[in-house]
């Protein structure tokens, strides 16, 4: 998952996960996670991939994709900020749900733009009758604000989509990230977390950590280049990101 403009975006050396876990790094001291337990978490043997796409895989032949039989879902960039909207959203959203796949869109939250703002975008943009999976917010910038305000304002972003459309999204950030600045507040949320190494990632607290963006230059059948992928984590699958779960 990427922005537009790329700056402090982490950047990827994409190999496949193992099933050992890693000792997490230290949080910074402005956060006060420092005495929390590692939560050690694993991948199941029984592995369901998906993938996330924006504009940065041009035109995807979404029936070759379905035809590799290794993705099982498919995340979409809609939105971005206050006004960006992804100019392969539509088309993407059309040709994956057309071959067979789940859907469901990100938004790539902007912490130096109003909440309310985005949420303005998100909703023009964002009909949820059109997917089957629970939206993401993609939040990888920390912003200039002091931490504090930084979760105020993200906290009122996402308390909107709530309010708006009675589900809680999941949220997508570095393993860094979340220990550092998103450990406390959002520990109620569904994550997806990133980091590009053999290692499975580590949180310094029990968040619900339901899928592992592994890479980030896996390569498919029909998208030309590189493409994010991520599994699912310990006991989550597919029907703990759906918007309607099946009983």
């Amino acid at each position: 998952m990427v922005a537009d403009i790329d700056d402090g975006v982490p950047q990827p050396d994409a190999p496949m996960p193992s099933l050992s876990p890693q000792p997490m790094m230290a949080p910074e001291a402005e956060i006060g996670a420092l005495n929390k337990p590692v939560s050690h978490h694993h991948v199941p043997n029984r592995k369901i991939a998906g993938i996330d796409v924006s504009h940065y895989q041009g035109s995807i032949n979404w029936h070759e994709v379905a035809r590799n039989g290794n993705v099982d879902y498919v995340y979409i960039k809609a939105t971005e900020g206050e006004s960006l909207v992804d100019n392969t959203f539509r088309t993407n959203l059309i040709g994956a749900r057309r071959a067979g796949f789940r859907v469901g869109i990100y938004h790539f939250y902007i912490p130096s733009v109003s909440p309310q703002r985005q949420f303005n975008n998100f909703r023009s943009t964002v009909n949820l009758k059109e997917m089957d999976l629970l939206p993401i917010i993609d939040i990888e910038r920390r912003g200039r604000e002091p931490l504090p305000q930084f979760q105020r304002n993200l906290k009122s972003f996402i308390q909107m989509i709530e309010r708006h459309y009675g589900i809680k999204p999941i949220l997508y950030c570095s393993r860094d990230f979340y220990n550092k600045y998103l450990s406390g507040p959002f520990t109620s949320y569904k994550y997806m977390i990133a980091r590009y190494a053999e290692e499975v990632p580590q949180l310094c607290d029990e968040a619900a950590f339901v899928m592992w963006q592994y890479s980030a230059t896996s390569r498919v059948r029909g998208i030309r280049g590189n493409v994010d992928r991520s599994c699912f984590m310990d006991h989550y699958t597919i029907n703990d990101i759906l918007i309607h779960p099946s009983k």
